[in-house]
């Protein structure tokens, strides 16, 4: 009895002439990714204050922005440089440059920032530390198409008014908002200098006058009030002279100086409201300048 014929063996895979050169493309596969994933560094891209985590084969910080599409020029902020080459795990931060007009106590100039806030559009300017009033929020975003942002800075003026001199503090844009703020009431017709619609710069002393209800005739305007106060105070708007009590350029009792609608202390008002007054004292008296000024009348006469 013949035997039975056996079936061909199946072809085993790894004895074929071709597997020796498939092992050898598998090996070089994997270590070209492993190389290459070696090459691949992962970096954070914050632009403009958005922040992604990028994986990158660029060589460079400028390599990697062109790669990402994001554009940068005179006046941005690209940190680290632009030439700088990349490294695993930096923090590549750019921020674009943004118009700001800035005004500050009615000074106004053209600049460029790069801080997305006005807190920080501050800070970069020096003018983190100033104290006053802002135009807008300091947490408000400066866009990239700029923004126009007003300052008024906290600042020390005098006000000169009913017979009173006060120092305030205040971050008024215009003289009227700074007695109104200050609780100075003033009747029509009353003088104010600077005018109400001057900028009280730091310093500034604000003089808000009564109003001249009684002219004062040109011919007693003509005489030499100047020598006069010379001759009783030495020219002093301040001076007191306690034997009276005398007050002020013109050396006025306090009875004299209310008698023509003086109020307050004399020598707490600036010299042109005093001269005023005393050229109504003179016409009061009808020229009678002795029982005033007994010891220096005769100057007005030069």
């Amino acid at each position: 009895m013949r035997g039975k014929r056996r079936a061909p063996r199946p072809r085993i895979p790894w004895r074929s002439p071709w597997t020796p050169l498939a092992c050898l493309a598998s090996v070089l596969a994997t270590g070209a990714i492993a190389v290459l994933g070696g090459m691949a560094k992962d970096v954070v891209l914050i632009v403009d204050g958005r922040r992604q985590e990028v994986r990158s084969f660029a060589a460079s910080v400028r390599e990697l922005l062109a790669d990402q599409g994001v554009p940068f020029g005179d006046g941005d902020l690209v940190r680290p440089g632009a030439q700088a080459p990349l490294a695993d795990g930096v923090r590549i931060e750019v921020r674009h440059a943004r118009p700001l007009t800035l005004t500050v106590d009615g000074r106004t100039s053209h600049r460029l920032v790069t801080a997305t806030t006005v807190h920080d559009a501050l800070a970069e300017l020096d003018l983190a530390a100033l104290e006053g009033r802002l135009s807008a929020p300091r947490y408000e975003p400066v866009p990239l198409s700029g923004m126009a942002l007003t300052i008024y800075t906290r600042r020390k003026v005098v006000i000169v008014a009913d017979g009173s001199r006060r120092e305030v503090k205040t971050t008024g844009r215009t003289v009227r908002q700074v007695l109104r703020r200050a609780g100075v009431a003033y009747a029509p017709g009353s003088q104010i200098r600077p005018p109400l619609s001057a900028f009280p710069a730091g310093g500034t002393v604000i003089t808000v006058l009564p109003p001249r209800t009684e002219p004062v005739q040109p011919a007693v305007m003509a005489l030499h009030w100047d020598a006069l106060a010379r001759c009783e105070s030495g020219g002093d708007p301040t001076a007191y002279n306690s034997s009276g009590p005398y007050y002020g350029l013109y050396q006025f009792s306090l009875p004299m100086w209310q008698l023509v609608g003086g109020a307050g202390m004399p020598h707490a008002w600036p010299a042109e409201e005093q001269t005023y007054r005393a050229q109504l004292l003179y016409q009061r008296f009808a020229g009678e300048w002795q029982s005033q000024w007994p010891n220096c009348g005769a100057h007005l006469f030069g």
